[in-house]
């Protein structure tokens, strides 16, 4: 263990630890000095780069299949139509399935819910490279569907974990470019497979590329659910443990560094492993604050489904491209996501910073800090209106230049720039869902990924019929039209969302112990607590770190 990173290690043992276990100290009702995370920066990194490619499953599932449909459906001697079901059920369990990991994994851990994710995926590859029959493919997609889709919320989970309000947007923004990534390589691959190899070959590739991303995973992924080993420096139990968690632990002991039993306490009474359910999804959909976010973002990934659901049959039709040219079309669109996974997250830290500065808050990283009268919606939403906007005209310009069949370059730019604004307004929504629940981010992006599955399969259904009826130009300005409609919502929120989210606070406070669920009952503990008193609270723990210290 580097000495830097014992110094900060143990000057974060030597200081009594509030609890952390219900959810990130971030958003506890006092602003402290403890580190919010044990974690070095490089470990943080690496942590942070395991995950986002695990995630990159499921995208990557969801499209590079498609090359294959007509060669599997004359395997099997099915319809389009009964072959285009597998894609549809697919997208419907990628929506539905993280509402139930993400519960499970905020309570048992990340790596129990990883371990389940991957034994489910490696699975369902499996018996889809081996069956032949339509029934067992399309039953198996589904299962395919369902242990992929998991990875995205635990990946944005294990971020929430490790990473503190001030410093997220960086950090989200990078576990987008899975995301950006999968659909862009997912065709490409899958055609390139079934070419050369033959359909089946691609879940034979998807189950070695998995199997051995597990691997590593169970080797090497280390526990960073706050409910089980709160900062990083309370040892998992061994069902989380993993090589790197038993190293730590040795060093630890080496250096003389004793775990904190008050936190140790703290986790491992929030410790609990439970049968997957909804509930925690279902409650952050529901919520007047997440059901706006939600329904927003995935509004915007509708119209994202509808520009790269509609380009193979327009430059099909009108500039008569082959397969291989309908691939390199969507280059732009993906580059223009690509760049804004680099840049959009440094914009977001840069407007957080200006908002503290603005109201006298803390700018420092890797600090507990307290957002209860911190303007985060405005913060977030002043970046992410303004990419929508862009991502609106850019979606207007795009229709109406293939409506007049303008040459190739015009499309190709306004795809960039769609791109580019969309996806970046995505990656913003997604910050700010995280920043409203913290305790919570599995499950709150699991809700992001049922609205967005769900509006984005009806996008996908409707966008060509309504092509081949109102021409490209009017079909995308009519999409557009409905977004800003809608996008007053964001406005709202914005100037009532610090309200709301002190009135569900007090609501909370309310609730009688015994009607709360565990999820949210030590949240209910930190809000029925005086700021006064949790300052107070503050100055003893300072004073006690001074007394250790000396």
């Amino acid at each position: 263990m580097a000495s830097g990173e014992s110094a900060q290690i143990l000057q974060s043992d030597q200081i009594p630890h509030r609890n952390a276990a219900a959810e990130p100290a971030s958003e506890h009702s006092v602003t402290t000095d403890l580190a919010y995370s044990v974690f070095t920066t490089w470990q943080k990194k690496g942590i942070v780069l395991a995950v986002s490619i695990a995630a990159v499953f499921s995208p990557m599932s969801t499209t590079i299949y498609l090359p294959a449909l007509n060669q599997i459906a004359s395997d099997l001697h099915v319809t389009s139509s009964q072959i285009n079901l597998t894609v549809t059920t697919f997208l419907i369990l990628q929506g539905i399935a993280p509402m139930m990991i993400a519960g499970f994994s905020d309570g048992a851990g990340r790596r129990p819910a990883y371990n389940f994710c991957f034994i489910i995926y490696i699975g369902a590859n499996i018996g889809l490279a081996l069956q032949r029959n339509y029934a067992a493919l399309l039953v198996l997609r589904c299962v395919q569907s369902a242990g992929s889709s998991g990875t995205m919320a635990l990946c944005n989970g294990v971020v929430a974990d490790m990473i503190s309000s001030a410093e997220r947007g960086v950090y989200i923004a990078y576990t987008s470019v899975p995301t950006i990534i999968g659909p862009i390589i997912g065709p490409i691959l899958g055609g390139l497979i079934a070419q050369y190899l033959g359909c089946w070959w691609i879940f034979w590739i998807l189950t070695i590329w998995s199997g051995a991303t597990f691997i590593l995973l169970l080797l090497f992924l280390p526990e960073t659910c706050r409910r089980v080993v709160g900062d990083g420096s309370i040892p998992p139990p061994k069902l989380n443990q993993s090589l790197t968690n038993i190293i730590r632990e040795r060093n630890r002991a080496k250096a003389g560094i004793a775990v904190d039993a008050a936190q140790q306490a703290d986790v491992r009474n929030n410790y609990h492993l439970s049968f997957p359910n909804p509930l925690s999804t279902l409650v952050i959909a529901t919520d007047k604050e997440g059901a706006l976010i939600l329904f927003c973002g995935g509004l915007n990934v509708a119209l994202l489904y509808a520009i790269t659901t509609g380009i193979p049959s327009q430059f099909g039709k009108i500039y008569g491209f082959n397969e291989l040219q309908l691939g390199l079309v969507y280059i732009p669109f993906g580059s223009g996501s690509l760049i804004s996974a680099f840049t959009t997250g440094k914009l977001v830290d840069w407007n957080y910073r200006k908002h503290a500065k603005r109201n006298g808050f803390p700018q420092t990283k890797n600090r507990y800090q307290d957002l209860a009268n911190f303007p985060i919606e405005r913060a977030r939403l002043e970046v992410a209106l303004p990419l929508l906007y862009i991502s609106v005209l850019g979606m207007i310009g795009y229709g109406w230049v293939l409506d007049f069949r303008t040459s190739l370059g015009g499309p190709l730019v306004f795809l960039f720039v769609f791109g580019y604004g969309s996806m970046a307004a995505f990656q913003v929504l997604q910050i700010l869902m995280i920043d409203i629940y913290p305790g919570n981010a599995a499950a709150a992006t699991a809700a992001s990924n049922l609205f967005r599955c769900l509006l984005g399969a009806g996008s996908t259904a409707l966008v060509v019929p309504m092509i081949d009826r109102l021409g490209a130009g009017w079909t995308y300005t009519f999409a557009s039209l409905i977004w800003l409609t809608f996008s007053p919502l964001l406005w709202a929120l914005m100037w009532y969302g610090p309200r709301w989210r002190k009135a569900t606070k007090v609501k909370k406070a309310d609730i009688p112990q015994g009607d709360l669920g565990e999820d949210v009952e030590e949240e209910r503990k930190t809000a029925v607590v005086a700021p006064a008193q949790m300052q107070e609270q503050h100055r003893e723990e300072a004073a006690s770190a001074v007394i250790i210290q000396t």
